[in-house]
């Protein structure tokens, strides 16, 4: 019976585990210099992690050299995983557009 109450116990917090997972969401920004813009995400309570990353262009697992050598029509991007529940996409937004220049040419500020 002991046995059984340690197993059900273990699958009671592997199911939590999993739930509370559930309860992050993901939004990408492309915003030019990637390590200024994840910098600035990584300071938000709430933002759980921040990865750095290349989005769009025709090349395939593109370089750092590659992409900043210009051709591969790549734009640096960062993917921010966070809580909804302490920051809101509307707060990430606003942390987005005061630390970016949309009007860039080349997508990069």
């Amino acid at each position: 019976m002991l046995r059984l109450s340690v197993i059900a116990a273990c699958l009671v917090a592997a199911i939590s585990g999993a739930a509370a997972q559930d309860k992050t969401a993901t939004a990408i920004f492309a915003g030019g210099c990637f390590w200024c813009v994840e910098a600035d995400f990584d300071k938000v309570a709430g933002v759980l992690s921040t990865t750095s990353g290349y989005i769009g262009g025709s090349v395939k697992n593109p370089t750092y050299s590659q992409v900043s050598a210009g051709g591969t029509g790549h734009a640096e991007a960062v993917k921010v995983v966070y809580d909804p529940a302490k920051v809101t996409y509307a707060r990430l937004l606003d942390v987005f557009w005061r630390n970016v220049d949309p009007l860039a040419k080349d997508k990069q500020f």
